[in-house]
């Protein structure tokens, strides 16, 4: 009696995917082996199931129903099929569960079947296969397993043919068929409730610890623990022979054997061991009572670390320095033991250290004669993305002899600063992985002299998946509508002559039985043009629905171009507070009713309602023509914020490219970011000259078309925007075979899409180059990477794809499938050719370019004389004339004074507002800012003066106090005028501030009031003008602290024990990583008049804060201070509470108090009550 399935298993619970599709499913019949270890549940599905949903299905009844029981599930299902299935398409839906069933039981029957070449004649299904013994041996049964998968399983009539084409040279594959597939009896039944069908045998395979001839383990990389117990331990089996220290590359101790073993096999106290690795961290200390230097230091043979301890002594610790550096690698033989003081296993007792080679899997080297260019490189800049420095990836580069290689980091260009200071490097492109959003698609096509007020038909489909080019509509729905109401409707299902994919059923419910006897695309497409008229076409996501009206029309000869309006786009516009654009989502908002949503008809009635609403909008902006609305899409900001973006390579090949490449990350900084910096492609397109635009990466427009199966219109488009075509290795894009959202299901499938890559190259006349898309320098690199995206959240953090720098060698072999003249011209010759079109350029300006103000020499001069003449006289005394002229000079023949005068406005603007403004650093040693006005300080040796300008540096009273402060001074009269003299003076000397030879650049640090600091950051603005001052921007990157806890936390959710140091080594790693960007507290940038910021830094909002009017330097401020002046305008309590106190006190701090005042002073002694 046959059951639903769901009434038989009752108790499970599905992912709501398999849960719809039990729906169609029944049980035939349940029954059990006789010692109940196999339970068979036959059943019958009125839609095709896959193979790996079967064996999900398997292990949840398993572990439902059975969790402790050993218990084994099978399923038998067949299939009752709609009659829109042929052998053909069948074969086409079902492939991958054919193949996934035929590899788990045979491995030459898969390679046979996958390999062959395959075409369908109405119920003949022709298999062309190569001839070889092991083919031949095993075709019949293939044969026969394939005719009773169509026949019985699925109940479609189909003869398997096969034929034999003459042996090409031997594959990998055949070979690997050869070598593993054992003979075996065929016993089983495909279809049935047979004894064993389908299942995966361990026949072929080998044990990995398998014995040899002599009884030993072939392969035993793992230590037993029990077998190095310290009691047990055997000397004279594993203690490493000591030899006579004559071998020159002992460093300490007695030579020995080279036997081995892994940190990472080294758990628990185990004896004496011989390990070897790359010293990460040295620490020494000296012990005073044993007259010892207790040196600790860590090594990692790249499997785990560990601390080495031992004591040295006398002339031994020479040795021991020259040679224990960090990045030395060295043989060490001693005990492994835990360490008493921090209960962890270490390495002490040494009896030997040896120097050793390097031997980590990462030496890996370039020999090929002309070598390849990488032109698509992340670094830690990347966006939280890559992990390997610059540097560190362009020494490679120079080691591995490469002529050039490109920094092309997500959305920033914050690594060129870092890029430009490597030493004799290849030659940098520089460049950036942008975030495109096309823009260019019109809110209006071809709006021609339509307007408003003219009738409309808003139409929508339905098909069997997303292809215009190799799916099928499935249901035609349209209403008419003149003026605001809707006047006729149009609707019909349309025979797809196909089945119709379950994920698709799901999602509109519309099943083969509903358009089995439907008409046609051919009788339907031309009634729906008839009903269409001449009328504006609107539609909801147009691009989808009438893409796929203009390949059906196309293929009966028939024009298709009419007026276009997309509501999606139209939506982005006029509801800006939107972040969804989906039907339902617009619906909502506009309070329409939107019932049955994914029937054709139905939504076609609501977006006719929605365009009637944004109809009324448009009336109210004053808009009537279609013309005119269509140019509101014009590079609007709100709409590309929205938009999906696609990655882009834009590569800068001169100056001029440079400074628009600098534009461009300004512009998708300031104007177009949300969550990442958009660049709109119009503004591309207007600042394209001296730049070069690559295809990208997986998330690039051209390979998305190809995932999508593009028009051949819609490629054009798209591939004829790009310079040259990128294609990346297979194991970048695994991930795709995961999503069940595209047809990729093999390593062949990917390889096509780089085929169809290059064949669009070739077609137009584009450069296609190989890239590695390097997130990481080398293979073993990818730990630090995993652990940051397990840092924040990636579930699939630990299947990191091979996103290292290769060689010319490990590329070529890549691409091998291209053949080997194809592959030679995209590894090397293409990206080549592109490294030879870029100029060598500077990301960085060298030159200074100080601000102007205008005589700001003599301001500054007239203004020290001034000060100078007020108080000590008008004969100056020659240490005050002396002192004045050599700064003057120093600072005028420097082109120091402009920042003299900026700093003293803004301390005269603040005084004059009432806020004190303090000078802290070195500026206190300029003679000249204590006359100008800029700091309090008088850097003068100690003197006394008086207001009648009596003067006094030579008394011996005076000389006294040299090189200490003058306000210490015993109070004296002055002998002129009888009054008390003033002290002053602080004896430091000039060349502090600007160096001995008077030239180093003056950092003058004034400390305004925190509550009055946007004032004076406001007047700069008002000295320099709009436009010409920026804040100093930062970036801030991952600390040692911050990724020491991201390895903790990443080993210890997997219950992982890692050693400190191995912790250390990977936190090192993890370090540097860029986080975010910021500004400095207090730091203004200035552009002289004249100069264009964008040919010194892009600029940007602080931490991409699109809420704040703040605009920083896009590079980090310490990149750029040799060429533009850096005002320190800092914010403190400190003035701001002297301003409270003055209000609230009536005393003038600094007129009313000395600065040797015995009352301040004795605040600091005790706290009695001063009268």
């Amino acid at each position: 009696m046959v059951k639903k399935f769901k009434d038989v298993f009752q108790s499970l619970e599905c992912a709501p995917h398999m849960d719809e599709l039990l729906n169609f499913v029944s049980v035939e019949k349940v029954t059990a082996s006789s010692d109940m270890t196999l339970i068979k549940v036959n059943i019958i599905a009125e839609r095709i199931i896959e193979k790996r949903t079967i064996l999900e299905l398997e292990a949840l009844i398993k572990d439902t129903m059975f969790p402790k029981k050993n218990i084994k599930i099978k399923i038998f299902e067949k299939f009752k099929l709609s009659s829109q299935y042929t052998p053909k398409n069948l074969f086409e839906a079902y492939k991958d569960s054919i193949l996934l069933e035929i590899k788990n039981y045979k491995i030459s029957e898969y390679i046979i079947l996958n390999n062959a070449t395959i075409s369908f004649d109405g119920a003949y299904m022709d298999m062309t296969v190569e001839k070889n013994p092991i083919n031949e041996s095993v075709i019949d049964e293939l044969v026969r397993i394939l005719e009773k998968i169509f026949n019985e399983r699925c109940g479609i009539l189909c003869t398997v043919r096969h034929k034999f084409i003459a042996a090409k040279e031997k594959n990998e594959e055949i070979e690997f068929a050869k070598r593993t597939v054992a003979k075996r009896t065929d016993t089983t039944e495909f279809v049935g409730g047979g004894s064993t069908t389908w299942e995966s045998t361990d026949s072929g395979k080998e044990d990995s610890n398998k014995s040899d001839s002599t009884g030993k383990k072939q392969d035993n990389k793992s230590l037993d623990k029990k077998s190095f117990n310290k009691k047990n331990f055997d000397k004279k089996g594993f203690t490493p022979k000591y030899q006579k220290t004559n071998n020159p590359d002992v460093i300490f101790g007695r030579d020995f054997d080279d036997n081995f073993i892994k940190l990472s096999d080294l758990v628990g106290e185990i004896g004496e061991v011989v390990v070897r690795g790359k010293i990460i961290e040295v620490d020494s200390r000296y012990l005073e009572r044993s007259d010892s230097t207790l040196y600790i230091f860590a090594i990692t043979d790249f499997s785990d670390s560990i601390y080495i301890k031992m004591f040295v002594r006398g002339e031994q610790l020479d040795v021991i320095k020259e040679n224990i550096v960090k990045g030395n690698y060295v043989k060490i033989n001693g005990l492994a033991l835990v360490d008493k003081f921090d209960s962890e296993l270490t390495i002490s007792s040494v009896k030997g250290i040896k120097k050793c080679e390097k031997f980590e899997d990462n030496i890996r080297v370039d020999n090929e004669l002309i070598k390849r260019v990488e032109l698509h490189c992340h670094t830690k800049m990347s966006d939280f993305d890559g992990v390997s420095s610059a540097s560190d990836i362009i020494n490679q580069a120079k080691n591995w002899g490469m002529d050039a290689i490109a920094i092309t980091d997500h959305g920033n260009i914050q690594a060129f600063t870092e890029a430009s200071h490597v030493k004799n490097p290849p030659k940098i492109i520089y460049g950036v992985e942008g975030y495109l959003v096309d823009d260019l698609k019109e809110l209006v096509s071809n709006p021609s002299d339509k307007t408003l007020d003219d009738g409309f038909i808003v139409f929508d489909i339905e098909t069997t998946g997303f292809s215009a080019k190799n799916d099928a509509i499935t249901e035609i729905g349209a209403v008419k509508v003149v003026n605001g109401e809707i006047v006729d409707r149009f609707s019909t299902f349309v025979n797809p002559k196909r089945p119709i994919p379950f994920r698709i059923e799901e999602l509109t419910h519309i099943s083969d039985a509903m358009v089995v006897n439907a008409p046609v695309i051919e009788e339907v497409l031309p009634k729906f043009l008839e009903f269409c008229e001449d009328y504006i076409i609107v539609a909801h996501n147009a691009g989808f629905d009438t893409g796929f009206i203009r390949e059906n029309a196309k293929r009966i000869n028939t024009e298709y171009n009419p007026s276009i309006i997309d509501t999606v786009a139209m939506a982005r516009l006029l509801l800006p507070d939107l972040n969804r654009f989906k039907l339902d989502t617009v619906c909502k908002a506009l309070n329409i009713s939107l019932e049955g949503h994914h029937r054709a008809v139905n939504d076609a009635e609501a977006t006719a309602q929605i365009w009637v609403e944004f109809i009324k909008r448009l009336k109210e902006k004053g808009l009537s023509k279609l013309s005119d609305v269509a140019s509101l899409g014009e590079t609007n900001a709100d709409i590309v914020k929205k938009t999906k973006y696609n990655h882009v390579i834009i590569l800068a090949k001169n100056d001029i490219g440079r400074i628009n490449l600098y534009k461009l990350i300004s512009l998708s900084h300031i104007d177009y970011f949300n969550k990442r910096p958009r660049i709109p492609k119009s503004i591309l397109t207007k600042m394209r000259e001296g730049l070069i635009i690559g295809s990208a990466c997986e998330q690039g427009e051209v390979y998305k078309a190809i995932l999508d199966d593009a028009t051949d219109d819609e490629l054009n488009r798209i591939v004829s925007f790009y310079d040259y075509l990128e294609i990346q290795p297979i194991g970048n894009n695994m991930f795709l075979l995961e999503d069940e959202q595209n047809d990729i299901h093999s390593k062949e499938d990917l390889q096509d899409i780089n085929k169809r890559i290059v064949e669009l190259g070739n077609v137009y006349e584009k450069p296609v180059v190989a890239t590695c898309d390097v997130h990481f320098l080398n293979p073993e690199d990818e730990i630090y990477r995993r652990i940051i995206f397990y840092g924040k959240g990636y579930k699939d953090a630990d299947t990191q794809p091979p996103l290292y720098l290769r060689t010319t060698k490990e590329m070529l072999d890549e691409f091998e499938y291209l053949g080997s003249e194809k592959a030679y011209e995209v590894v090397v010759t293409n990206t080549r050719m592109i490294a030879d079109m870029v100029e060598v350029i500077s990301p960085v300006r060298p030159d200074k370019c100080p601000p102007v103000i205008e005589n700001s020499d003599e301001d500054l001069t007239n203004a020290c004389y001034k000060k100078a003449h007020e108080q000590y006289g008008e004969n100056l005394p020659k240490i005050v004339e002396d002192r004045l002229k050599k700064e003057l000079n120093s600072i005028i023949s420097n082109g120091f004074a402009v920042m003299y005068i900026i700093a003293k406005k803004l301390v005269e603007k603040s005084n004059e507002d009432g806020y004190l403004v303090g000078s802290r650093g070195s500026v206190g040693s300029s003679f000249a800012a204590y006359t100008s006005g800029i700091t309090e300080v008088n850097p003068l040796p100690a003197h006394y003066y008086c207001d009648c300008k009596y003067v006094d540096f030579d008394s011996p009273e005076v000389k006294a106090f040299a090189g200490r402060a003058g306000c210490d001074m015993p109070d004296k009269i002055c002998p002129k005028c009888g009054k008390k003299l003033k002290k002053d003076g602080f004896d430091i000397p000039f060349e502090t501030f600007l160096g001995f030879k008077g030239d180093k650049e003056p950092d003058i640090d004034l400390n305004f009031s925190g509550e009055y600091q946007p004032n004076a950051h406001a007047y700069t603005e008002v000295i320099f003008g709009k436009g010409h001052t920026y804040r100093a921007g930062t970036v801030g990157t991952l600390a040692n602290k911050t990724a020491y806890g991201y390895v903790k936390h990443y080993f210890d959710d997997k219950n992982e024990s890692k050693r400190k140091c191995e912790i250390n080594r990977l936190a090192t790693g993890c370090e540097g990583v860029r986080r975010t960007t910021g500004q400095h507290p207090g730091g203004i940038i200035v552009l002289p008049h004249g100069e264009e910021i964008y040919t010194f830094t892009p600029v940007q909002r602080p931490a991409n804060d699109m809420t704040t009017n703040i605009i920083t330097t896009h590079f980090d401020y310490h990149a750029i201070d040799h060429n533009l002046l850096k005002l320190d305008i800092l914010g403190h309590q400190d003035p701001t509470m002297i301003r409270m106190l003055q209000d609230l006190t009536g005393i003038d701090p600094v007129k009313d108090i000395p600065l040797d005042s015995k009352e301040t002073m004795s605040l600091f002694q005790n706290t009695k009550d001063k009268d």
